[in-house]
């Protein structure tokens, strides 16, 4: 019996996909294929067929992709730019090599639109990849994941009454896994979609003065937005004992939405998901029980 193969399924993306995939379709018709089997134990035990898929080891692919109807490829975590996009062609190849019919790839919002770059560039050069292979494909172009400013941080925006970086005015678009492994299960559950690349984004975008208009209102306690420098945005969460590597990311990210190229919108995920992507004010008010 031909199975709905899901990569990566142990990952937090990955977990949500196969929630809401089980609402839609009976488990038997589920197989993840992960690299630690152990841990995967919690979809045994829903009748989930757990497959050992290694991308270090590419031998063993072709076996964890057998008797596919589809394949959910979730790009690879964060590593090395050239590695990641070694391992995400030797996933097409054991694909061709087991005859999978449709692959749906999880790859960067507007990564063709002056995308940020670290991210766009690997997951364009894999749909050229996935182009190349001739295997019907549906691209999903994931925006940034609202839980990236989401997340307990916010209670120092809260403490020091600002938020300060070097973003601007500009603004960015995100939306929630949760929302986005919805949409991503609606293409698995699914017929068609193929050929297809869906711009996974909300049809609104914030910034930062938003935001502090947004932890204003939930705290009850007045937070600003102050733009400042690259520099002097680095040398800020230095101190505030980030680690570098991050800070790196962060002030790219800030200088990207300065020079407006992060806000871009799209009606693809309410249309897949049938309702509105959850909202930054809504996350946040969930996180702060308000």
């Amino acid at each position: 019996m031909s199975k709905i193969v899901i990569t990566a399924a142990t990952g937090e993306l990955g977990k949500l996909v196969v929630q809401h995939l089980l609402n839609k379709v009976p488990a038997s018709e589920i197989a993840v294929s992960v690299r630690n089997v152990e841990k995967a134990a919690e979809f045994a035990a829903l009748g989930i067929e757990v497959r050992y898929g290694d991308w270090d080891h590419p031998a063993s692919l072709e076996q964890a992709y057998a008797d596919a109807s589809k394949l959910l490829l979730i790009s690879s975590p964060q590593d090395e730019s050239i590695s990641r996009v070694r391992k995400h062609v030797s996933a097409i190849e054991a694909a061709k090599k087991a005859g999978v019919p449709h692959i749906i790839y999880t790859s960067f919002a507007f990564a063709d639109v002056d995308a940020f770059a670290p991210l766009a560039n690997v997951h364009l050069a894999t749909e050229f990849a996935l182009k190349a292979s001739d295997i019907p494909t549906t691209i999903l172009r994931n925006t940034w994941y609202q839980e990236l400013y989401v997340n307990p941080s916010l209670q120092a925006y809260i403490d020091n009454g600002s938020i300060i970086n070097s973003a601007g005015t500009g603004k960015i678009n995100t939306v929630t896994r949760d929302d986005l492994a919805l949409a991503t299960a609606t293409v698995l559950a699914e017929d068609g979609h193929q050929g297809k690349v869906y711009e996974l984004a909300s049809s609104e975008s914030w910034s930062f003065a938003e935001l502090a208009d947004i932890l204003s209102d939930i705290s009850g306690k007045k937070v600003t937005h102050q733009s400042v420098s690259d520099a002097e945005s680095f040398q800020g969460m230095v101190q505030a004992g980030l680690p570098e590597g991050l800070i790196h990311f962060l002030v790219a990210i800030d200088r990207k939405m300065a020079a407006g190229t992060e806000g871009h919108t799209s009606p693809d995920l309410e249309k897949l998901i049938g309702k509105k992507p959850t909202s930054i004010h809504e996350s946040i008010a969930l996180l702060f029980n308000k």
